[in-house]
């Protein structure tokens, strides 16, 4: 039987179901950059570039593995635009007998392959993606009869199941997490390794000339693109996290510096998704830098918590409730994305330098999304289908199944608290603890009320005042709700002046 295999830009992976069991001399591996991926939303230049350059990189690795490989570029004047076309175009040159494919990552995508077999009247066998830790089946079994899903009771399974981090039946060092030991606001003196960069190959040349030429209208700019594109790359990046990054990662994970972007992060979520890294070889050397003594437990957990916890977590609840999740808008929050999301030009210094190194990198830490970004659209009551957009075109690891959980239900709590138990707001004394944002803004941290105060401030406790409706019986916000309810009137009513006068002027 001849099989036509088709790869997506985010499986690659040699693991992959799709490989597995292929005949080197009958069956035929079909990669395709189309125009429809390209554009569904106007992906950051970036990111286009890292996969394109990545996608032939791997095509090229299969084929020195003695594969057949049928690749279909961009700019192939035969391209046919979407990946069904692809498909179709060879079938009528290959004449396989069936499709083999792995399960798509977004639900728009697997919408539309469950009417390929009927379109292409030909049989379309779709296999469950295995480069997870936790199936779809087992999540759907572990979330039934819950009201909310908490993330750290599915870790703490998780643990148990791959034996991570664990001394028989309980955790080493007696916690599940640590942090407390973690998040500590950056200090001077503190000496970041850069991260590593790798100088575009003659593919990656051509493909940053075929972005820039095709994608001259998306956001994003291409200078000094220096991402990993190989699978060897991808790991140097991992290795070079491990012994220089992971030991401060967990005490500063959380924290932000002015042109600083990268921090002590690992930077692998793009190569993750991407299906160039597998999520137990990563969390395995974290764990062995643990046991080896060259990272202490703190910021070890703290890693492998992203990945074995969160990231598994946030994947599972994203099938387990689409479609419905999309339309998520629990806060009725309407405002449209402010015109300063594509420029970086606002006078709030911790926004600007957010999404001017978005613009510049494709790339943000989990902090910056979440209590500047995420908080501000949360504060400003951004709609979450612009806020989720903008999120899935801007970030080189953004896919759906990231993005809907962690902006709808982590930062804009639309979900009504499926995910969350509160809504992650916060007024700028936090980002002034945790970065050095504040310093030289035009706007002053230290004021409440006022032309001069962080919008921040005002724009917290107005956020409560008007959602008090639906999040006023939250009881992790009972106290927050009483200091307001101490406020004399007249400080309540300037506060929701200052809000109402900021968001009108928002454009």
């Amino acid at each position: 039987m001849k099989t036509l295999r088709l790869i997506l830009g985010d499986q690659l992976s040699f693991n992959l179901p799709t490989l597995r069991d292929i005949d080197p001399v009958k069956d035929i591996v079909l990669m395709a950059e189309v125009m429809a991926e390209v554009t569904y939303v106007k992906h950051h230049k970036r990111k286009i570039v890292f996969l394109f350059s990545a996608m032939r990189h791997f095509a090229q690795a299969l084929k020195d593995k003695g594969l057949n490989v049928s690749y279909r570029q961009l700019d192939d004047p035969e391209n046919a635009g979407s990946l069904v076309d692809e498909v179709a175009a060879a079938i009528d040159v290959f004449g396989p007998d069936r499709i083999v494919v792995t399960a798509p990552g977004e639900y728009r995508l697997a919408e539309d392959m469950a009417g390929w077999q009927k379109q292409l009247n030909l049989p379309v066998v779709i296999l469950p993606d295995t480069r997870f830790l936790c199936s779809l089946d087992e999540f759907a079994i572990w979330a039934d009869g819950r009201k909310y899903l908490r993330m750290e009771f599915f870790y703490r399974e998780m643990r148990r199941r791959y034996n991570i981090l664990m001394e028989g039946d309980v955790p080493i060092g007696g916690k599940w997490n640590y942090d407390a030991d973690n998040r500590q606001p950056p200090k001077a003196g503190l000496n970041i390794p850069p991260p590593s960069h790798f100088s575009p190959d003659a593919i990656t040349t051509e493909v940053l000339d075929l972005v820039q030429t095709k994608c001259a209208d998306h956001f994003g700019k291409l200078e000094g693109f220096d991402f990993a594109v190989t699978r060897d790359q991808a790991l140097r990046v991992l290795n070079r996290f491990i012994t220089e990054k992971l030991p401060q990662f967990g005490t500063y994970q959380d924290a932000m510096i002015t042109d600083e972007p990268w921090m002590y992060h690992s930077h692998i979520g793009i190569y993750l998704n991407a299906g160039m890294l597998e999520p137990l070889e990563v969390i395995a050397a974290a764990e062995s830098a643990y046991r080896n003594g060259a990272a202490p437990l703190n910021a070890v957990e703290g890693f492998i918590r992203q990945i074995l916890g969160w990231r598994e977590f946030v994947r599972g609840l994203y099938w387990l409730k689409m479609p419905s999740y999309a339309m998520a808008n629990f806060l009725d929050a309407t405002r449209p994305l402010p015109d300063f999301f594509w420029s970086g030009k606002t006078d709030m210094k911790c926004l600007a330098q957010s999404i001017q190194q978005t613009d510049a990198l494709s790339y943000a830490h989990h902090i910056q999304r979440l209590m500047v970004l995420g908080n501000f659209a949360l504060l400003a009551g951004l709609s979450p289908k612009e806020v989720n957009e903008w999120f899935l075109i801007v970030y080189a690891d953004a896919y759906e199944w990231v993005v809907l959980p962690n902006v709808s239900g982590m930062a804009l709590f639309a979900d009504g608290g499926f995910l969350a138990s509160k809504p992650y707001a916060a007024g700028g004394a936090y980002i002034n603890r945790m970065s050095d944002y504040c310093k030289g803004c035009r706007y002053k941290v230290g004021e409440k009320a006022g032309q001069d105060a962080c919008p921040f401030n005002y724009l917290y406790w107005n956020f409560l005042a008007r959602n008090r409706q639906k999040i006023g019986g939250n009881p992790r916000l009972g106290m927050i709700y009483r200091t307001y309810d101490r406020m004399s009137a007249e400080k309540q009513a300037s506060l929701t002046i200052d809000a109402d006068r900021f968001l009108n002027e928002l454009v």
